[in-house]
């Protein structure tokens, strides 16, 4: 597996480090994707950014990427301080698919026995395989992110209709959210995925667990990777990078 770290000179002596997943549907992107993304909110952040290059489908089917965003956060537990970072403080994070392994990851650490990471950050995040929440339908069409994209994205990450239900495919299923690492959530207005990040964070704060909730309201999925042409974009990764520096660095 690889991976590609970003140290930023903004970093104070130990900083805390975020494992990043990039989006894509469990099936496109990659580190190279979201390098400019990524460099921005470790430069903006003081954070360092540890992005995994995880397998995708349909070469790997689920729960192959699952497996590998585990291994990649108990890697960097191990190595953190390698990288003149905290090894106690070390989350979880990333963009739509990347949003699912984060949570994913955070329920099986606790299930595993793992340390819980330090924070995790779902931008926008793919939560719920079942497309049972309301904003599917509302955007079902022409707003970049579109109802039958899922469907092929779903084809060619899950091996049969049934895993829609593994909690490690849609943590929404999970039955236990207590005791899960203090969360940032942050969902786009004009996306398919806004409600089902919304609900996440509603369950998150339920359990007990700390949760930062945004709506960035006029934006779609995807701008994470916008910020270099959509000036609002820029602004949001903005306000995602200040919300990362204090959850780990303070």
């Amino acid at each position: 597996m690889r991976a590609r770290i970003y140290r930023p000179k903004t970093a104070s002596a130990k900083p805390g480090v975020l494992v990043f997943f990039h989006g894509g549907g469990f099936v496109c992107g990659s580190i190279d994707s979201h390098e400019e993304a990524v460099k921005v909110l470790a430069h903006e952040s003081g954070v360092v950014v540890c992005s995994v290059d995880y397998r995708l489908g349909p070469e790997h089917m689920f729960p192959a990427a699952v497996e590998d965003a585990v291994t990649a956060y108990a890697w960097m537990r191990e190595h953190a301080g390698e990288h003149g970072a905290d090894p106690a403080r070390v989350g979880v994070g990333g963009d739509s698919a990347g949003g699912n392994l984060s949570a994913v990851a955070c329920h099986l650490c606790k299930q595993r026995g793992l340390p819980q990471p330090a924070h995790q950050l779902l931008i926008y995040p793919a939560i719920d395989w079942s497309r049972s929440c309301e904003s599917h339908k509302t955007f079902a069409k022409g707003f970049f992110l579109e109802d039958q994209r899922t469907h092929w994205f779903e084809d060619r990450y899950l091996n049969r209709v049934e895993e829609r239900d593994d909690p490690r495919a849609s943590p929404m299923k999970f039955s236990d959210f207590s005791s899960l690492a203090p969360a940032t959530i942050v969902t786009a207005g004009f996306d398919i995925l806004r409600d089902e990040g919304a609900k996440y964070a509603a369950m998150l704060e339920r359990a007990g667990n700390q949760v930062d909730f945004c709506v960035e309201t006029s934006l779609i999925h995807g701008f994470f990777n916008m910020g270099g042409v959509v000036a609002l974009a820029r602004s949001a990764n903005a306000r995602i990078a200040a919300r990362l520096h204090r959850a780990l660095v303070g």
